[in-house]
């Protein structure tokens, strides 16, 4: 979409007001959601909720092969390519697929030379 809404800060756009708000955050430091049990604050509610799950316990996303719950959708997907075999991230230079983008990252390093460590 039309990128409507620009930063007077950095002249980064974009396409709903919503967005620019969080991004502002970046500039400003306020982090106005708090997490009553950790007592840590966030700049989007969204980071608020994650916590929350993981401080609370609460896993309502379950595997339907194992039973293993997770407090995040995406951890749950990404548990289940280890049911399924899934590997859809694939090296360009050797064609070598991961099941994690991590994983991808880590192994273009052989390809690069680069040593992080």
């Amino acid at each position: 979409g039309e990128k409507l809404y620009k930063c007077l800060d950095c002249g980064k756009c974009f396409s709903q007001n919503s967005n620019l708000v969080i991004h502002q955050t970046t500039h400003t430091g306020e982090k106005p959601y708090e997490s009553l049990v950790s007592g840590k604050s966030f700049c989007q509610n969204s980071h608020l909720v994650i916590v929350q799950k993981t401080q609370t316990g609460v896993k309502p996303f379950e595997c339907p092969d194992c039973g293993i719950r997770f407090s995040q959708n995406s951890d749950l997907v990404r548990h289940q390519r280890t049911h399924t075999g899934e590997k859809p991230y694939e090296c360009p230079d050797c064609g070598k697929n991961f099941s994690r983008n991590s994983s991808l990252a880590i192994h273009q390093r052989t390809h690069t030379g680069e040593k992080p460590y």
